[in-house]
């Protein structure tokens, strides 16, 4: 049973987010960020950040989004101890790249569950308590969420469909004062890549850095109360990208 510390700094203004796949990369960049803005942070991932750990108003929640009745533990846990829960920025995923029928059937059941399913039951099981609160949530997509992607359809697919989920619920609770984002960031230097036959190129101005994500979620939650934004697109200033020799 998942135990939540004490150690996390309580203050009356205090406000709580849950953000899933901070083990690195954009979600590492956006805890941190988070983090500053004076919010508890719960961090949703199957590896532990450690340079994360030692901020006492962060907590590592051990949770493998394959698997749809951990999330509801993990999440019904949370709630059951914290209920000013304002933020939830689902972030978590990883794709492949290769000729669909050449592709790994459990793998592509995996993209499916992480990029589009963890997002749609994690978000069902905060809402009316982000209702409550009158909150926000961020679903980070991705470029290829607005285009053709062969080589990368299941991805792609996943990603429109995280993308149309945030566009029809914000229609659909905007009502209630909740905001709902979707950003869509293109390549960007993190360990996505390590796996796949493609990687950033060593030119600094064809790819992001986690770090504009993170400020663009800051972005987000800086606005006034009665502007909503509601798409944001990310791209480095150059398009280049790099084909590996050998997949590690």
């Amino acid at each position: 049973m998942l135990t939540i510390t004490h150690t996390l700094k309580q203050t009356i203004t205090m406000k709580s987010a849950i953000i899933t796949g901070t083990s690195s990369g954009i979600g590492f960049a956006v805890a941190e960020k988070i983090l500053s803005l004076n919010y508890k942070v719960y961090g949703l991932s199957r590896t532990k950040p450690e340079r994360l750990i030692d901020n006492p108003n962060f907590q590592f929640i051990e949770c493998d989004l394959h698997d749809a009745k951990i999330i509801k533990r993990k999440i019904d846990e949370i709630q059951s101890s914290d209920k000013s829960i304002y933020l939830l920025i689902n972030n978590a995923g990883f794709g492949l790249i290769g000729l669909h029928e050449e592709l790994d059937y459990k793998k592509l059941e995996e993209i499916i569950q992480v990029n589009l399913t963890a997002p749609i039951l994690i978000t069902r099981l905060l809402l009316r308590q982000i209702k409550a609160n009158q909150g926000t949530i961020i679903n980070i997509s991705s470029v290829t969420a607005k285009k053709s992607s062969p080589l990368a359809s299941a991805y792609s697919a996943a990603k429109a469909g995280l993308t149309q989920f945030g566009e029809s619920l914000f229609d659909e609770v905007r009502k209630t004062g909740v905001k709902i984002c979707n950003i869509h960031p293109d390549v960007t230097r993190t360990n996505f890549y390590n796996d796949l036959s493609i990687k950033e190129n060593s030119d600094p101005d064809s790819y992001l850095d986690p770090e504009a994500i993170a400020d663009a979620v800051e972005m987000i939650l800086n606005q006034k109360n009665n502007l909503a934004v509601t798409d944001i697109t990310l791209q480095p200033q150059k398009h280049k990208i790099e084909r590996r020799t050998k997949v590690v």
